[in-house]
């Protein structure tokens, strides 16, 4: 990591240079109420059960595919029909979100969250019950969109309770579901399909859905802080938990404060809001690369059962035991990259002088966050590289040794997740007022250029092989790694231009208000005044 810690910082121009020091900027607002009246024994809870409603995503991608040849067979179409469902579903995990994450942050977690799991339990009962592939193809569409907003409002949640210097930590956590999902999804698939039919897995889903669905309608309170600030602010009466609902009435009887002013957008983000932050400049290029990065990723996640099946002559429930790798990777990912990530935030502190008082946000107006996160994710991105080479190498021998797969397979999961870890912070970082919807900017590149891969592994492993499938994928990722040095180099300049601009352009509209508001006034005067009729003078008559 010395080697990105020796680039020299982005040159700013004065114009766009503070006349106040970051060390003064972060401590001047000492007086200001806590970023989150949560504690921290409910802050990790409400991350942790946000974790578990992020796995339904990955869970039912990863969960259907041992019953691929069931379901052709039972449904009389062909596997190339069957798979027509992963691509659809993939396009539909990325569009969704960008709705999905809109609603979280105008109007809310929670609701975003009830229509979720909402939609996602009514599309599971569809396709146990369905019999035909029309059928299945539209109610997978449903399905995706159900689960996959799922991923974005947890990092959602982490960005309205967490403050930046432990969010790494938090984004870990948040991220262990959608973790652990690639790796179960095809074991629990393969078990159920094998033991009590191809259904019973849709039944699995709705069941663990319909409890997700009352955990959120009875414990869980709303967070995003476009609604209730810090928690401090009550939300909507219809937005209203159960327990929230007798916590509010305890803050009422003990007179606890209410502090509106951390609402942070007044003007709240609209629902396609993670629209316009895919044509950002730097957005633009940090959702860009974690696609190409996702999209390589999958060329092994998709062509392992094809390779496996080759290879070794396994079945569906040792193919699914095979993830395992990928999912301990990951986990081990979440938990140690999330706590580097925050000691180099807190290095950068350091070096500028600005203290972290815990509990209080951290300005990053003059702060290199860019630096700071990706440190940590780019070195992660290298490491992945020099265990996807050999991986691909080692696939193409004619008896790979299974340790070795086994262990590739886990470096892969391991660094990939790591830097996607990273790239998440940082997301979120840049976006404070709409943290759900850059999320959703992210899934949906991720997911578009994920679902290009599933749809190149088979033909590129058919005709170059694993080994130069791999080779071809690693160097790729170096190449098109520029896209992440330039925002360590010119991203501190990128976000103050913007911030200019939006200060300039919402100057302008409340200038335009003013006009409106004086204009009609001076104009109403003017034809309400009448002359004044003065009476004659009596001595005049």
């Amino acid at each position: 990591m010395t080697a990105l810690a020796e680039v020299p910082q982005a040159a700013i121009p004065e114009q766009h240079q503070s006349s106040i020091s970051p060390a003064a900027e972060a401590n001047k607002d000492a007086t200001e109420p806590p970023f989150s009246t949560f504690s921290s024994i409910e802050k990790k809870l409400y991350v942790y059960i946000s974790s578990c409603a992020a796995f339904a995503s990955p869970v039912s991608s990863g969960i259907y595919y041992p019953a691929l040849n069931i379901l052709a067979s039972d449904l009389h179409t062909t596997l190339a029909n069957i798979n027509l469902t992963i691509t659809t579903y993939m396009i539909f995990q990325g569009l969704a979100p960008t709705i999905v994450g809109g609603i979280s942050d105008r109007y809310g977690r929670r609701p975003a969250y009830l229509i979720c799991f909402t939609v996602f339990i009514g599309a599971n009962i569809g396709l146990a019950l369905q019999t035909n592939y029309v059928a299945l193809l539209v109610l997978r569409c449903l399905q995706s969109c159900g689960s996959s907003g799922t991923v974005a409002l947890s990092n959602g949640v982490v960005s309205d309770i967490a403050t930046r210097a432990e969010r790494g930590k938090y984004i870990g956590y948040a991220a262990l579901g959608s973790s652990l999902g690639p790796a179960l999804g095809p074991i629990i698939g393969g078990l159920l399909a094998h033991f009590l039919g191809w259904r019973s897995i849709f039944w699995f889903l709705t069941i663990y859905a319909g409890f997700m669905l009352t955990v959120f309608v009875i414990f869980i309170p709303e967070t995003c802080r476009n609604i209730v600030g810090n928690g401090s602010v009550p939300a909507q009466k219809w937005n209203i938990s159960l327990m929230t609902y007798f916590r509010l009435r305890k803050q009422r009887k003990n007179g606890g404060p209410v502090s509106q002013e951390t609402v942070q957008n007044k003007r709240r983000p609209g629902i396609l809001s993670s629209l316009p932050i895919l044509f950002e400049k730097e957005s633009l290029l940090l959702l860009l690369y974690a696609g190409i990065l996702y999209a390589g990723f999958y060329v092994v996640v998709a062509g392992l059962p094809a390779e496996l099946a080759r290879v070794y002559n396994y079945n569906s429930i040792q193919i699914g035991l095979c993830y395992l790798p990928i999912g301990c990777g990951s986990i081990v990912a979440r938990t140690t990259v999330g706590r580097a990530i925050d000691w180099n935030f807190r290095r950068h502190c350091r070096k500028l002088g600005i203290e972290i008082v815990k509990g209080k946000q951290q300005k990053i107006e003059n702060f290199p966050v860019e630096r700071a996160r990706l440190e940590i994710g780019l070195p992660l991105v290298y490491l992945g590289c020099a265990a996807f080479l050999p991986y691909g190498w080692v696939m193409s021998l004619q008896n790979p040794p299974l340790a070795a797969v086994v262990v590739l397979l886990f470096l892969n999961a391991y660094v990939l997740s790591g830097s996607f870890q990273a790239l998440n912070v940082l997301v979120v970082d840049c976006h404070p007022d709409s943290s759900a919807a850059a999320s959703a900017a992210l899934n949906l590149v991720r997911c578009l250029l994920g679902a290009g891969g599933v749809a190149a592994v088979i033909p590129l492993l058919d005709r170059i092989g694993s080994g130069w499938t791999g080779t071809m994928v690693t160097i790729v990722w170096i190449l098109t790694s520029a896209m992440w040095w330039a925002p360590i180099m010119w991203g501190p300049q990128w976000r103050k231009e913007k911030k200019m601009k939006e200060d300039a352009k919402r100057a302008k509209k409340e200038n335009g208000r003013d006009v409106e508001k004086a204009v009609p006034t001076d104009y109403g005067a003017a034809q309400v005044k009448k002359p004044t009729l003065q009476a004659p003078d009596k001595g005049t008559r």
